[in-house]
């Protein structure tokens, strides 16, 4: 008998899934604030970037201030903080975690590709700091 309710559950969630459309790639793109699939990152617009949009809070080379942590430390590795993590922090904020900054706001008007630019700014001083 469990048998044949598990079958039934199962062939009305296929016959419902069959029913979904497919995701749009553009909007799940947009909903992940990632760069189109061309993308080639620039480090030193990066930087440049950087220095603008968010070294008030996390200091000129990432090392962090009295107002955001460090970015070029060991937590914030690749493999800890995905790059997919940077870009929903830029889109969304964050919530405090790891340090007692408190939570990081959302980076208004700031494009996927500049957060993208951004993101390889961090990631080549990180590992020139040896972290990965």
């Amino acid at each position: 008998m469990k048998k044949i309710i598990l079958l039934g559950v199962f062939a009305a969630t296929l016959a419902f899934l069959q029913g979904c459309d497919k995701p749009d790639p553009e909007k799940v793109r947009a909903n992940l604030h990632l760069p189109s699939p061309d993308f080639v990152a620039n480090v030193t617009l990066g930087q440049q970037l950087f220095v603008k949009n968010c070294a008030r809070c996390h200091g000129s080379g990432g090392q962090g201030t009295d107002q955001g942590p460090p970015l070029i430390h060991k937590i914030y590795r690749p493999g800890h903080h995905p790059d997919l993590a940077f870009h929903f922090a830029v889109k969304n904020g964050t919530k405090q975690h790891h340090w007692g900054f408190g939570d990081m706001p959302p980076v208004v008007g700031m494009s996927p590709e500049d957060a993208g630019h951004i993101i390889s700014y961090v990631r080549a001083e990180q590992k020139k700091a040896g972290l990965y």
